[in-house]
């Protein structure tokens, strides 16, 4: 049997011995805590090394590389150097790549759990490995090194700041090398901690060693947060719990009854493949690793995971009216010269934060919390401009979202027809981005089936498609051609209407390779047709421009007005009290008591399906570019439905432009139609 003593600096209450087998050895294991006593650890090391076949030195300061620079402590030197007469390691290796596994086993198991968290390194110097496999998930990251280590109340942003900042630390300990144990400029202490303690509570991941954890942290600075350390002991444990963190991520792996250190369990392997510990290599250890398939440890304080996602979403005032309506202007002094100005004032504004979002939980668990950004550019305003105005705004707004910790964004109203719809944003992004149309032209048809059920005007056969007419006005837009793909599926004659005819045509083609048996027909003059029409969707792009005549429409019909602006302002609408007119198809979340948001013109907990889509991809951790360009495809309509269901989305109460339809309003308009028909002539 093979004896292994673990010397630590750490408290002596935590003391153990144990005998176990490994890697088919037998071991006998004992740790010997010092209680922070230098000289007592020395001394035990010297006296005990002819007692034992390895020996392991813990809870101290690693040797450690960061980028060219190696950095040597001297005490952790000085009690290594004790021992002659047995193999010695503090651990340092193994915890290296434990760490590592670690993040990339978390990452994978919790779906993209890392993608662009905000992360804190207590120690980035001692953790440069981790930050490094931290950095191919997160841009986010911060290094505490300078404000512990020389009072600077400055924290490091980049990877490439921690490389200039340790070769700046390499230099001043080789002239001289009291600097490595001292603090280079006098500690503020109270500064210093508060410094900490604010990083602390601005991120969402802290990476350090329990101790300098809860030196630093409290409950306010900790609360829902996930940790990445070693070796949690049942006291560093019930410190967190009562401190309400989310997540702790042990790296230390759990494989003995007994909780061990990084050093006992590299001590444990050198004793086992007798090799001599500086010839034991790190492709051996990480083939051990391997072997023994370790995995962290993940620990939940609470005994509840919150398994969180963030999200970014970008809405727009829609209108110079909208403008006046939330700006501090007294309104009788906002005439229409003075709004003109302000209109065009705000399209050069930067990105705000309009609201935080908070309060969504999916039935699978997931949780989703985010941003609403505002760019200030009216749709009027977007289009007298050059697409790359827009796009720079976006960008903005997605720098703002990627710094604030968003996963993905969403374009929401104009922003996701100007220009190129999206592709641009997305390509330049460093957080995905989707449009939301998918969702959109998903909901719009779901609220459109849902209004012509409750009108009961068509009446359905079973086998058969609808009996009935449809069309969708802009038809070869991204929305208007998956609209028209869907209602070909479900609709006996369906019409695109557009302005391009060659494009619709291309447009009928594709559609009757995916439907062969669908009757479709192609107009530029969708007038001449709406006296026939059951169903009509609206998708255009034009900006507040009249799109269709309303008098001519047919009573009874339901008319779906996807387009933001609304291709029917409510003046129009008024015209006929015999038609339904519905804005699209929104999405009620799923919350837990009530969605913490500021207004945005929809019933509590509703929002539009493009920003339903956001949420979505959000609380499925599937944090890519999902919809973009103006080519919506199926495939992606019925996935993000289908994601929908699964996480709790719902059709909203179906809303026109004066507010939600209740049943009440929805039989008064089918019994003006009902009126109506009776002398309604066609063509």
């Amino acid at each position: 049997m093979k004896k292994i003593i673990s010397i630590s600096l750490g408290p002596s209450s935590q003391d153990y011995e144990f005998s176990t087998r490994f890697l088919d050895e037998s071991f006998s294991v004992q740790r010997i805590g010092t209680d922070g006593d230098e000289t007592a650890a020395w001394e035990h090391l010297q006296k005990l090394q002819s007692k034992c076949d390895v020996v392991g030195v813990g809870m101290v300061s690693d040797d450690y590389a960061v980028g060219d620079y190696r950095f040597e402590h001297p005490e952790t030197k000085r009690l290594t150097n004790v021992v002659t007469r047995v193999p010695v390691t503090t651990g340092a290796r193994i915890r290296r790549l434990l760490q590592c596994s670690a993040v990339r086993h978390v990452q994978k198991k919790l779906g993209n759990y890392f993608d662009n968290n905000k992360v804190l390194f207590l120690s980035g110097m001692e953790n440069y490995e981790m930050a490094m496999v931290m950095s191919e998930y997160t841009p986010n990251l911060k290094f505490a090194d300078p404000v512990i280590q020389t009072g600077v109340p400055k924290m490091l942003n980049s990877i490439t700041a921690l490389e200039m900042y340790a070769l700046g630390k390499h230099s001043i300990d080789r002239l001289n090398p009291v600097s490595s144990i001292t603090p280079d400029l006098p500690k503020i202490p109270k500064l210093v901690k508060h410094q900490i303690r604010a990083a602390m509570k601005d991120s969402h991941v802290i990476v350090g060693t329990c101790s300098e954890i809860l030196k630093y942290g409290d409950k306010e600075s900790l609360e829902g947060k996930t940790l990445i350390t070693s070796s949690v002991m049942s006291s560093f444990l019930e410190e967190f719990k009562k401190a309400n963190v989310n997540l702790v991520i042990d790296v230390t792996p759990d494989i003995f009854d007994q909780v061990i250190g990084v050093n006992v369990l590299e001590a444990m392997i050198i004793g086992a493949t007798n090799i001599p510990a500086e010839e034991l290599s790190m492709a051996d250890m990480q083939e051990i690793i391997k072997e023994l398939d370790i995995k962290p440890s993940l620990i939940h304080p609470t005994g509840e995971f919150r398994n969180i996602r963030r999200f970014a979403f970008v809405i727009h005032p829609l209108s110079a009216e909208y403008i006046r309506n939330v700006s501090p202007i007294p309104k009788k002094l906002a005439g229409p010269t003075v709004m003109k100005a302000l209109e065009k004032t705000v399209a050069y504004s930067p990105p705000f934060v309009y609201s935080e979002v908070k309060g969504i939980k999916s039935p699978t668990g997931a949780e989703a919390e985010g941003w609403l950004i505002t760019v200030g550019g009216t749709p009027k305003e977007m289009l007298a401009h050059s697409p790359e105005f827009t796009y720079k705004r976006l960008l903005a707004a997605a720098k703002m979202a990627e710094k604030m910790g968003a996963q993905i964004m969403g374009l929401g109203a104009f922003t996701k027809v100007v220009g190129d719809a999206g592709v641009t944003v997305a390509k330049r992004s460093s957080i995905p981005i989707t449009t939301g149309n998918s969702y959109s032209a998903s909901g719009a048809l779901w609220a459109a089936a849902d209004a012509m059920r409750r009108m009961n005007l068509v009446k359905p056969v079973k086998g058969k498609k609808l009996p009935a007419k449809t069309m969708v006005v802009g038809a070869t837009g991204s929305i208007g051609s998956v609209s028209a793909r869907l209602l070909a599926m479900a609709f006996e004659e369906v019409y695109l209407s557009g302005r391009n005819e060659r494009k619709l045509n291309q447009l009928k083609e594709s559609m009757l390779k995916d439907t062969p048996d669908a009757k479709i027909f192609v107009t530029t003059d969708s007038d001449a047709y709406l006296e026939e029409m059951d169903m009509i969707v609206t998708s255009t792009s034009g900006a507040g421009k009249k799109i269709l005549d309303i008098t001519k429409v047919k009573p009874g019909c339901v008319i779906t007005d996807v387009a933001r602006p609304l291709d029917l302002p409510p003046s129009e609408v008024a015209k006929r009290p015999d038609v339904l007119v519905i804005e699209s198809g929104e999405i009620e979340l799923p919350v837990e008591d009530k969605l913490h948001m500021r207004d945005i013109k929809l019933p509590q907990n509703v929002v539009f399906a493009c920003m339903a889509e956001t949420i979505v991809l959000a609380l499925e951790g599937r944090f890519e570019v999902f919809t973009i360009g103006r080519n919506t495809e199926w495939e992606k309509v019925k996935e993000i439905y289908k994601l929908g269901l699964k996480h709790g989305m719902k059709l909203a109460a179906i809303s026109g432009v004066n507010g939600v339809f209740t049943d009440e309003d929805i039989e008064r308009v089918r019994k003006l139609a009902v009126e109506a028909r009776k002398t309604w002539k066609t063509a």
